[in-house]
């Protein structure tokens, strides 16, 4: 008995990386694989709680010039330094967190509704207005984002109102035609076939039992889409449009911080870590939830963290 435990002691002393929980025991580098795994979920709760606490967190008025400190690097004072107007630049990036995710999540709202609901609304009706409608889609489609976007801020004038509808405008057919393949795919599916077998029609099958079943789709597509939305109003302030000039953007603080990259590049490095940090974890997020939500996925709930 003496011998068997005096065997079986080193092979418990051996592996003091392990640890028992709810599912079995748990190596050290799986757990460091899930702490990396979770750190775009963190990313994203400290960028939504940077835009609900707002300037806040900083104490000092983003839009404060000091003159006499220009272009001057991370100190006590100013944590991540100044801009070419003496502005804090912290504070700045703060402000343009909320501007930023307001501009996406506005964006994939109104692709949303224009997109979704209208691209299930001429599916249902089909015929000539299925047609026209998915014409009408495939042209809008056929442009590059941005460049649709620019001619849209310039038509509408700025403002985040008009940058918000050039989003949702730009992004729209994307979820077009998520809903005009669900809403077929959902046609042949038994349940539809049971509710018109009890003499539902078309619309009422749509709005009751279409639309549940679909929601997960559309979920998956928005946490896709909105990652592009907030680079693409990045790219309209660095280009000078979208927002008032005044407003702090992270597109607007590049552009304006580029000129001065030799004498202060926290200045540019700041916003663009921020805006880097947050679309790709947003993209993983989106990535995670289309796995989790898709019911035709092969791989393994294991496979994925």
């Amino acid at each position: 008995m003496d011998r068997t435990a005096a065997k079986a002691r080193p092979a418990d002393e051996a592996s003091p990386l392990r640890y028992d929980n709810a599912q079995g025991p748990v190596s050290i580098p799986g757990l460091a694989r899930r702490l990396i795994a979770s750190i775009p979920y963190v990313i994203v709760a400290v960028a939504v709680f940077v835009a609900i606490a707002g300037p806040t967190l900083s104490g000092v008025d983003p839009f404060e010039q000091d003159l006499l400190n220009r272009n001057q690097g991370p100190s006590d004072t100013y944590l991540l330094g100044t801009d070419h107007l003496g502005r804090d630049v912290l504070a700045r990036l703060i402000v343009g967190t909320r501007l930023s995710l307001e501009a996406g999540l506005g964006g994939v709202l109104v692709a949303l509704l224009l997109g979704g609901l209208l691209g299930f609304a001429a599916s249902a009706a089909g015929g000539p207005a299925e047609t026209v409608f998915y014409a009408f889609v495939d042209l809008i489609r056929a442009m590059p984002g941005v460049l649709l976007a620019l001619l849209l801020v310039v038509a509408l004038g700025a403002g985040l109102g008009p940058v918000t509808i050039a989003l949702g405008v730009t992004f729209a057919p994307i979820f077009a035609h998520v809903a005009r393949a669900t809403y077929h795919r959902e046609l042949a599916m038994d349940y539809v076939t049971a509710a018109e077998s009890f003499g539902a029609g078309r619309w009422r099958i749509l709005f009751t039992h279409i639309l549940p079943n679909v929601s997960g789709a559309f979920v998956t597509q928005a946490t896709i889409v909105l990652p592009r939305c907030i680079v693409t109003e990045s790219v309209l302030s660095f280009l000078g449009l979208g927002v008032e000039p005044d407003t702090p953007t992270w597109g607007r603080m590049i552009a304006q911080a580029a000129q001065y990259i030799e004498r202060n590049p926290v200045a540019v490095l700041a916003p663009v870590i921020a805006l880097s940090l947050l679309t790709i974890s947003l993209a993983l997020l989106g990535d995670r939830l289309r796995l989790r939500l898709d019911p035709r996925r092969l791989v393994d709930e294991g496979a994925r963290p």
